[in-house]
């Protein structure tokens, strides 16, 4: 996706969002994206129990609306903490790249 459509994203799913009643308006989109981004694990390990890990034009379908909500998330997310989302992206291919570069693009830890 362009960095112009993200950006449109951005913008034009903002107009969806409500505040919840919570002490802190990141709290809702957080357990959002959590639960969103289990539905999109769920959904691949009854592809790979079920089906032998053949992802078909259904589950390819049903994916893409949960990756959807997902980003929804991400998104509301980012501009509660005034971020965009092509600052977010920027910042992990940096952070990948050095990564790559160093030779611990495998390994643990956020500080590798």
């Amino acid at each position: 996706m362009a960095d112009a459509a993200l950006g449109n994203y951005q913008e034009q799913s903002r107009r969806t969002w409500q505040l919840v009643h919570t002490n802190h308006p990141i709290i809702y989109p957080t357990l959002g994206l959590v639960n969103e981004a289990g539905e999109v694990a769920g959904k691949i390990k009854k592809i790979f129990r079920d089906k032998s890990g053949v992802i078909d034009h259904d589950d390819r379908e049903a994916l893409k609306q949960e990756l959807g909500d997902v980003l929804w998330y991400f998104t509301q997310i980012c501009t509660e903490l005034n971020l965009s989302i092509e600052e977010v992206a920027a910042a992990n291919l940096e952070k990948l790249a050095s990564r790559l570069a160093r030779g611990v693009i495998g390994g643990n830890g956020d500080h590798r």
